[in-house]
């Protein structure tokens, strides 16, 4: 592999295991998702409709939660509050073990993203350490930017750790499961008291491949690194279900992505479709750049 394709294909992996081990749903009325004979023709008839209202509803209120039960770097996250997509924006809460267990390390987090920039409230002690700064500041342009010019992979992989499962496009899942060759439509269940229709399928990476806008300039050869990369990283592929209301929007969905070390199990309920995303983005004396406190770093230790 040339040593320029290696940066690309190193922040394909981590942008698509990023889009991948979310969850995302969604409600609805009546709809062609309630006309399902449970044939894959017409599931992927009722889930194209939901993916065209999702796509047009643009922001919703979000509740998820993620379980990593992993020795090393697993544990468990909850995520609260107000998401959009076509641009993607958030204003929500990160709480659980997953936030790390290093001293300083906050229980709970608002974390905000407008711009492609995300900030991070990391706490009132950990700013001792930040320049007296509590807000992490992190531009994903910038930093992949840093790791294909320098050619070092760490910038991207620090990004990814610190806003993994954050990716909360509900279309992007729909389009996730359209990609899915068993996708079946399972029954109608209640979801906090409203019924829905249950669909499911199954992926491999391959087959995700197909629905991901990270990987689109990638050339064949890449493309197989990209593949071989993700089954040395041990993902085995993904299990998702989405409950589609009347209105022909998602309300839940249910992702789990079988990795090596067992199964990361993230389930997400929305609400609120349409809701205002206010994702105001704090003073820049408030925040420490990631980017800037990396390149600070290789300029002391250029091997590190």
């Amino acid at each position: 592999m040339q040593t320029d394709k290696k940066p690309r294909i190193i922040g394909a992996v981590l942008t698509t295991a990023l889009l991948c081990t979310t969850a995302v749903a969604c409600s609805g009325g009546d709809s062609d998702a309630k006309k399902s004979d449970g044939s894959p023709a017409t599931a992927a008839k009722a889930l194209t409709a939901a993916f065209k209202k999702t796509s047009e509803s643009r922001t919703a209120k979000v509740d998820m939660t993620m379980r990593m039960p992993f020795a090393n770097g697993g544990g468990d996250m909850d995520m609260s509050g107000v998401v959009g997509w076509e641009p993607s924006v958030m204003d929500v809460t990160l709480k659980g073990s997953a936030l790390g267990d290093e001293p300083g390390t906050p229980d709970k987090s608002r974390t905000v993203q407008r711009d492609g920039v995300m900030y991070m409230d990391m706490g009132s002690t950990a700013a001792s350490g930040m320049e007296g700064k509590r807000w992490l500041k992190m531009d994903t342009k910038a930093i992949t930017d840093y790791a294909e010019e320098t050619k070092d992979p760490t910038p991207q992989t620090m990004l990814d750790m610190s806003l993994k499962n954050t990716n909360q496009d509900p279309a992007h899942q729909l389009a996730l499961l359209l990609e899915s060759p068993d996708l079946k439509h399972v029954g109608t269940q209640k979801i906090d008291g409203a019924e829905a229709e249950h669909y499911k399928g199954k992926l491999t990476v391959a087959e995700m491949l197909k629905t991901n806008d990270a990987l689109a300039d990638l050339d064949k050869e890449e493309r197989d690194e990209f593949l071989k990369n993700m089954k040395k990283a041990g993902v085995k592929g993904y299990d998702i279900e989405v409950w589609v209301n009347g209105d022909d929007l998602p309300v839940r969905t249910d992702v789990k992505t079988r990795v090596e070390q067992g199964v990361i199990d993230i389930s997400t309920k929305y609400s609120d479709y349409g809701t205002a995303v206010k994702a105001e983005v704090p003073k820049a004396s408030e925040t420490l750049d990631l980017l800037e406190a990396i390149k600070k770093l290789d300029k002391e230790d250029p091997g590190a």
